[in-house]
């Protein structure tokens, strides 16, 4: 082992269960499975800072099904998508279609099959907390690659209390399990992203079966600004 990326991939590895492409593959071919984030419905957070938020080139960090970044799309950015799941890019693609959304999908690992930059957004809506420890390193480093000065990060994932793993990070070494995704608190959130400016902390607001949105209060939702 000789570079910092081998030594990534080797810690990959160990939670491989939880985060090959297998997986999420299979998560997202029961389109029928009951699950409140396939339906077409933008976040809520992201449809209320919009309006704010100055239009040009978006990146949707694990898209799923294209809720969001056909959202972006209509809304009048430039977006590109990336998912490891080949079935919910299958998925988002016939959204797009449906909705007239101009949107590029790409297929892999956000990591190597992200689009270079400058991007003025870029959204993360459950992405992050599917991540092991290691791998937020590689996170930043994406991030500094692929936003432009004075762009915005959004981010959504597990609160700690309510869902997700509350396990050290240590401990997940020992006994290699992302249990589901692991859950932050907000101030673990403010270290992680120390070097961005925050906009706005806040739980996600618990948005009713009927409205056009979606949300749910176990979820942290996240502005930040390079």
């Amino acid at each position: 082992m000789r570079t910092v990326e081998e030594l990534l991939d080797l810690l990959d590895g160990l939670f491989e269960r939880d985060a090959g492409e297998a997986r999420w593959d299979r998560f997202y071919a029961d389109r029928a499975r009951p699950v409140p984030f396939f339906a077409a419905k933008p976040d809520e957070n992201l449809v209320a800072r919009l309006p704010d938020l100055p239009r040009g080139r978006a990146l949707d960090l694990g898209c799923g099904p294209g809720r969001n970044a056909v959202h972006l799309a209509r809304a009048g950015f430039e977006v590109d998508a990336v998912d490891l799941s080949p079935s919910a890019v299958d998925w988002a693609r016939e959204r797009a279609h449906e909705a007239g959304a101009d949107v590029r999908f790409h297929v892999g690992d956000v990591f190597t099959a992200t689009p270079d930059g400058p991007y003025d957004l870029v959204y993360d809506s459950g992405l992050f907390h599917h991540l092991p420890p290691h791998r937020r390193i590689s996170y930043l480093a994406l991030l500094d690659r692929v936003l432009a000065p004075g762009g915005h990060f959004g981010l959504v994932a597990f609160a700690a209390g309510e869902m997700g793993s509350q396990r050290p990070d240590a401990d997940l070494y020992r006994t290699p399990a992302l249990d589901g995704g692991l859950a932050y608190t907000a101030e673990s959130l403010r270290v992680v992203f120390a070097d961005f400016e925050e906009v706005e902390l806040r739980r996600m607001n618990d948005e009713p079966a009927d409205s056009p949105h979606y949300g749910e209060p176990f979820l942290w939702t996240a502005l930040f600004r390079r």
